[in-house]
């Protein structure tokens, strides 16, 4: 058996179409955003779903102001990585709870999009103490929103929406999660990436300082297990095992 040094398996890159759902405004561009600049620079359509506009992420600027500076943000951030279906969902910052409701923004998005494979950031500890709430709400009701959206019975008002129901979801990746079951090679969007998480330049600047470094230190720890030059790990939840 193989130490934890060993590299991963190759993240499956045969993707189509890609759903990428994050709790708040900069929170795809903590490692997603270089998987989703290599994607869409071979042609892959990548959609954004945000849950909330982060409008009670900046103390010193209320939630009215912050709201519309932070989905600016998240915008020129998509851009600069390839993305511009961008769709904030209007959940209430802070205060997401894992339920019903959560599951049926996601079903709705995966009936709207459609893709083959759902993208999101890993719910983390960091030095024991459990991640943010919003972040673990989604984590929690991810895999169960991608099942509704394939079961006509299960929120049926998005059908008289229009949206029909999908279940050709065939994995969900969570980026940067403890457990990674396979590394994508991002030596070549690397820049992109770190590009995408500067577009949250007033953000950065209200809670203090931008976490590039440590997310270029990350990536190159993360390719030197790789043998490249960067790499973003994911764990793979596969919804048709059939594919191997």
């Amino acid at each position: 058996m193989g130490g934890v040094t060993d590299p991963l398996p190759a993240l499956p890159e045969d993707v189509t179409t890609v759903l990428a759902v994050a709790a708040h405004p900069d929170d795809l561009e903590y490692g997603a955003a270089t998987v989703v600049a290599r994607w869409t620079d071979r042609g892959t359509r990548v959609s954004y779903l945000l849950l909330t506009r982060g409008e009670a992420g900046i103390d010193t600027i209320d939630p009215e102001g912050a709201g519309p500076l932070r989905e600016g943000e998240q915008r020129r951030a998509a851009a600069e990585v390839g993305v511009s279906d961008v769709v904030f969902a209007g959940l209430p910052d802070g205060v997401l709870e894992a339920g019903v409701a959560l599951r049926h923004v996601i079903a709705r998005a995966v009936r709207r999009v459609r893709p083959d494979v759902v993208l999101a950031p890993a719910s983390q500890s960091w030095g024991g103490v459990p991640d943010q709430a919003d972040h673990r709400a989604l984590v929690a009701m991810l895999l169960d929103g991608v099942r509704d959206a394939g079961n006509r019975w299960v929120h049926r008002d998005l059908v008289d929406e229009g949206l029909e129901p999908f279940d050709g979801v065939r994995w969900i990746g969570l980026v940067g999660d403890a457990e990674p079951t396979h590394a994508i090679d991002v030596s070549d969007s690397l820049d992109r990436g770190m590009a995408s998480l500067r577009a949250h330049a007033t953000y950065f600047e209200a809670v203090g300082g931008s976490p590039e470094q440590m997310l270029r230190t990350g990536a190159a720890e993360a390719g030197a297990r790789q043998g490249v030059a960067s790499a973003t790990l994911v764990r793979i939840i596969r919804l048709r095992p059939d594919e191997g």
